[in-house]
């Protein structure tokens, strides 16, 4: 099964994290997936991921509990504890909540760390496939910084494939659409985990049931490309992503990193959107319950760099919360229309507080995302052809529907602070 096909388009999803930190229950993951299904699925927004430590009873917030009992079937595998997740009773793990999702007309996804569980290691219990144990193929020495749940799998030991088949073989039953990878395209520690992701692709293309596979934190290597092209979907090019003026400016110098990269079924990933409600049980950041910190302009800024540059759209606050302004950014057409068919973004000009990025589409479109990164109101007025776009007769900025203001060849408009004008050309 060729991994490829899974996303064609860059995701668009929700993931539990920035609201929920690792405690996210059933209720909320179902409330979600039913906002989704009606206000949001018309867009386009498919996924709803369950994120980090569903298999542990006790998880109340962004900060993980060390060297906890966790939740695991006989074979040294992971299961969603009861109860937070109710209906995974009786061994069905997540099989009737994806089935509802499902029925929701949406996909389903989780977070996963790489590796074994130490537990299963201490205790030596058994890989399904394979008379190998989990201590046979731990690497005892290849931990996690930030989370002590999991050993790293040994790729070259017996029985490391068998147990990356045995995780994807239960997702596939269970009905998983995307499985976030933790701890693997980027290590404080070590280099990108490459032997495992390997590992990993392989037992998604066994599965038989085609799987997005999203690998984090980052930043991953962008020297490394090539292989998270060959292997992955989608892959962090920054470490967690928050609701600060000095990590979107950041992602700007990313994305250039970046540029050129991204193509149907491979997707370097600029992380979540911290939008709306964030932090409601979750200390991250730098800020528990609280509104997105970013103002209106910094909304708009982010929404317009991820959507040119084609990251994964993956919205990180309470959807059920979400006010008009907050629903409006994610169901822009024209915007997200870009963000799904464009192709060849590059940036196009970085001088001074102006940067600007385009792109083009099949149609003879032509968009350009005008940023303004600077402190204060840019008076912009710029000749079309410095940034390629000569011959423009007419456009209409996307957020605020109104024509570009166009002159002898010139765009001409005022960009306030950390604000961006998102134009589509003619």
């Amino acid at each position: 099964m060729n991994h490829k096909l899974a996303a064609p388009t860059p995701p668009l999803g929700w993931n539990s994290w920035d609201c929920y930190g690792a405690a996210v229950t059933e209720d909320e993951i179902r409330g979600n997936a039913e906002y989704m299904a009606e206000r949001l699925k018309e867009f386009g927004w498919s996924y709803i991921t369950v994120d980090i430590q569903w298999y542990e009873p006790q998880a109340n917030s962004s900060q993980y509990r060390p060297f906890v009992p966790l939740v695991m079937d006989e074979y040294s595998r992971l299961m969603p504890a009861a109860n937070r997740f109710p209906s995974a009773a009786d061994g069905q793990g997540f099989k009737p909540l994806a089935d509802y999702v499902h029925s929701l007309g949406l996909q389903f996804g989780i977070h996963i760390m790489r590796g074994i569980p130490r537990q299963a290691v201490h205790a030596a219990t058994p890989i399904l496939g394979t008379t190998a144990t989990a201590r046979d193929v731990a690497h005892t020495n290849s931990i996690c910084p930030w989370n002590t749940d999991m050993y790293g799998v040994d790729a070259s030991k017996e029985g490391a494939q068998a147990y990356y088949d045995s995780l994807f073989e239960l997702y596939a039953q269970w009905g998983v659409d995307l499985v976030k990878v933790d701890d693997i395209a980027a290590s404080r520690l070590y280099d990108t985990h490459q032997p495992e992701i390997a590992l990993i692709s392989r037992a998604i293309e066994r599965c038989g049931r085609p799987m997005v596979l999203s690998l984090s934190p980052g930043p991953a290597p962008v020297e490394y490309a090539e292989f998270f092209t060959g292997h992955a979907n989608m892959w962090r090019v920054t470490d967690d992503f928050w609701d600060q003026w000095p990590l979107l400016l950041d992602m700007f110098s990313r994305c250039r990193k970046w540029q050129g990269v991204p193509q149907a079924g491979s997707w370097p990933d600029c992380d979540m959107l911290p939008l709306g409600h964030i932090g409601i049980r979750s200390v991250d950041g730098g800020g528990a319950d609280r509104w997105t910190r970013f103002t209106r302009d910094e909304q708009l800024t982010m929404m317009s760099l991820w959507s040119i540059f084609r990251s994964p759209l993956i919205f990180g606050g309470e959807l059920r919360d979400n006010d008009d302004w907050t629903l409006s950014l994610l169901t822009n057409r024209e915007v997200l229309r870009m963000h799904r068919e464009s192709y060849g973004a590059k940036e196009a000009l970085c001088k001074d507080e102006l940067i600007v990025w385009t792109a083009g589409h099949t149609d003879g479109t032509r968009y350009a995302a005008v940023f303004n990164v600077g402190e204060s109101p840019l008076q912009l007025d710029l000749a079309l052809e410095e940034v390629g776009l000569s011959g423009t007769a007419a456009g209409t900025e996307l957020w605020s529907g109104t024509p570009a203001e166009l002159n002898a060849g010139s765009l001409q408009t005022t960009i306030p602070p950390h604000g961006v004008r998102l134009y589509s050309f003619l």
